[in-house]
């Protein structure tokens, strides 16, 4: 009876340590595929993002001719395409995109201003081509967001976040507009 009785325990213990093991497994498996659905959407946004900043010295040299007086956009423009260059993680392509953000509204406000650049075709072909490069931008980083916050979600809830402290996993940080996009940009003429 004894016996039976610690047979019994043994493979009640066995059987739960499995369903842990398997549990933990899953977990495990579910917030690695997360994270790496996250990294191949940044892989699509930095896609966007370069696509963006390959037309971008495109359009401040059409712009360059006729606006000759907005130094100060142009210069913003080039740093933010070098910090952008020389980022080497997701955080920083971010931050350096983001802040171009500000910069290009700005450079496209002054050209509206200026009635001989808006008739030139190949100025009005590289706008619309930005422009679709930031409607592609806008839905890579929607995507890229929604898969942040359900893999930030999934960590912080149990069981994920036991899954977390054993695996060494972290949040990982949206991607989201600078404050600088955010403001209407000034233009003036008086110079």
């Amino acid at each position: 009876m004894e016996q039976t009785k610690k047979k019994k325990t043994g493979l009640v213990i066995i059987g739960v340590l499995i369903i842990l093991g398997v549990w933990g497994v899953t977990s495990y498996n579910s917030l690695i595929s997360k994270n790496e659905a996250i990294t191949a959407q940044w892989a699509q946004v930095d896609t966007q993002l370069q696509r963006r900043f390959d037309l971008i010295p495109n359009v401040v040299a059409a712009t360059k001719g006729i606006a000759n007086q907005e130094k100060e956009v142009f210069a913003e423009i080039a740093e933010a395409r070098t910090r952008y260059a020389g980022a080497t993680t997701t955080d920083e392509k971010a931050a350096a995109a983001s802040s171009i953000e500000g910069s290009l509204g700005r450079l496209l406000v002054i050209t509206e201003n200026y009635p001989t650049l808006q008739s030139s075709q190949s100025f009005r072909d590289l706008t619309v081509s930005l422009e679709g490069s930031e409607n592609r931008i806008s839905v890579e980083r929607m995507k890229y967001n929604e898969l942040v916050g359900s893999f930030n979600a999934s960590i912080k809830r149990f069981p994920g976040s036991i899954v977390r402290r054993v695996a060494g996993l972290h949040n990982r940080t949206y991607f989201e507009v600078s404050e600088e996009a955010t403001k209407v940009p000034t233009v003036d003429f008086s110079n």
